[in-house]
């Protein structure tokens, strides 16, 4: 009779044992998958070209999202850009803004040079490549790129993500 009972409660506990393993398992990886959601940075890579009639084209060239959280996230702050400027805005699919940030012109760069004192020379490309990085979220679904000119805001790219 001992023999007997020994031989059914052993696999019972072992059964009921992986049963709640499993449980417990299933559980972790939830967890996981929901704190990849919070914790990503978005990368946006772009190249700016100016032909020769002087008209610069945006092209968007690649998108990376990678594990963290940025300890600073830039803001749009109108009195501190300068005409030349762009104003990268993201959108969800509804139009709303999520993410706006400003990028200090990229054809026209100010290089500082060292010899007997500090020289700040600002240079002028036929095309540069500038990237943004923004804490990612699903509902980001647009780019916008905008120059800040004298007469306004040109638009100069608009493309889904």
């Amino acid at each position: 009779m001992k023999n007997l009972f020994t031989i059914l409660i052993i696999p019972s506990f072992l059964i009921g044992g992986l049963a709640q393993l499993n449980h417990l398992q299933g559980n972790e990886m939830k967890v996981q998958h929901s704190s990849l959601n919070k914790n990503q940075i978005g990368y946006l890579f772009f190249k700016v070209e100016k032909d020769k009639s002087g008209v610069e084209k945006v092209t968007l060239q690649d998108q990376k999202i990678s594990e963290g959280k940025l300890k600073f996230t830039p803001t749009y702050d109108r009195n501190s850009a300068n005409v030349g400027d762009f104003i990268i805005t993201l959108t969800n699919a509804s139009g709303k803004e999520i993410v706006k940030q400003s990028i200090e012109d990229p054809l026209n760069p100010v290089m500082e040079s060292f010899e007997d004192t500090i020289q700040r020379t600002k240079l002028s490309l036929q095309n540069a490549e500038f990237s943004i990085r923004y804490p990612h979220s699903v509902e980001v679904s647009m780019v916008k790129v905008e120059k800040i000119t004298n007469g306004g805001n040109q638009l100069l790219l608009t493309q889904k993500l």
